[in-house]
């Protein structure tokens, strides 16, 4: 290869170094464009102020101050069944009522889908899905003073007797045989009451209406012919608190989803229960009650006793031979709690 093809090729490649040395610097050296999003401000609705749902409301739900809120709303779509704000009215005359049909959160109220107390019906749509109403009476002594009001959670405690078939004092006990249940009215009222102060009113009452299930309904029914019923106020924190041991102990498993997870735990804190009761006896309080139901007394002989009820005990037999009995072979005493029998023990032939 001549010198003068070497030149060429050796200018063309230091031209093409400077063409790609240029290039590399206009291309570093201006910026990259950049798109500037515009703003989009929604236009605010030219509508009146109307009532909505703060939360999701479902059947049954008794509303309160912190259920409602006001939000403009478009004047198109306003319609004369929603709660529009205006003078004279005030959101918390709303408080108390029941929704009839389901409200989804941000939804507008409507005046058909609430039920207010002492309207027709109000019971029926307090009631969720499959409970019922049962009413329970109760004195001011048993019903926490006055200080229970619709939309508390109560226990229902059993006071009881026992007397047994002895000679001793009876047995007494106390016993929280439902757990968890709603109260849906005192008396007849179904509302909590202001006076002019703007206070809740404190009024002693002689029946509770509460929701149970069918199946602690008819519980609650056998449980005012045993004894005595009273009310048990539960607080806000017992409900969470319960669920979490249950779910620790693995008697609730929770879903992956969270609205499922939310719902199921509203569903279980909103639940009444039975079982599991908690019990008391005389014998806990005082060393001079006792703590059994009394035995049977003695039957005469040729038989053998009863059980000794609760707390009774097994049989305990001693042979004995007792002096001028009716029977001239051996006799064996069983005793079974406070009963004593006498049984001839016969002989082989």
């Amino acid at each position: 290869m001549d010198s003068r093809k070497i030149l060429l090729l050796v200018g063309a490649l230091i031209v093409a170094a400077i063409t790609a040395f240029m290039a590399r610097s206009l291309l570093m050296g201006s910026p990259a464009p950049q798109s500037a999003a515009m703003a989009v401000v929604a236009a605010a609705p030219d509508g009146p102020d109307v009532l909505v749902a703060t939360k999701a409301l479902p059947v049954g739900t008794i509303l309160d101050a912190t259920s409602l809120r006001y939000q403009p709303w478009p004047k198109d779509l306003v319609q004369n069944v929603y709660f529009i704000k205006k003078p004279g009215f005030d959101p918390k005359s709303l408080a108390g009522t029941v929704v009839r049909n389901a409200i989804t959160a941000g939804q507008p109220l409507t005046q058909g889908a609430l039920v207010k107390p002492g309207d027709r019906g109000f019971l029926a749509a307090a009631l969720g899905p499959g409970m019922r109403a049962v009413t329970v009476p109760v004195e001011a002594t048993t019903s926490v003073a006055g200080f229970v009001f619709p939309g508390d959670r109560v226990d229902l405690i059993l006071t009881q007797t026992v007397a047994g078939g002895g000679d001793g004092p009876p047995l007494k006990a106390a016993e929280t045989i439902m757990r968890n249940l709603r109260v849906l009215a005192t008396d007849q009222r179904t509302d909590n009451a202001a006076g002019d102060d703007g206070k809740t009113v404190v009024h002693t009452f002689s029946n509770v209406t509460i929701e149970a299930t069918p199946k602690i309904a008819e519980q609650i029914a056998v449980a005012q012919t045993l004894g005595a019923l009273s009310l048990s106020l539960r607080s806000i924190a017992d409900n969470s608190t319960e669920l979490e041991q249950a779910i620790a102990s693995g008697d609730v498993s929770m879903p992956d989803d969270p609205k499922a997870e939310k719902a199921m735990l509203t569903r279980i804190a909103s639940a009444p229960s039975a079982g599991s009761s908690s019990l008391a006896t005389g014998a806990d309080v005082s060393r001079f009650q006792r703590r059994t139901v009394p035995g049977k007394a003695a039957e005469p002989s040729g038989g053998m006793s009863g059980g000794g009820g609760v707390g009774g005990g097994a049989p305990v037999a001693s042979a004995a031979t007792f002096p001028g009995a009716a029977s001239s072979g051996p006799m064996v005493r069983i005793a079974r709690g406070n009963s004593v029998t006498a049984v001839a023990v016969e002989g082989k032939k």
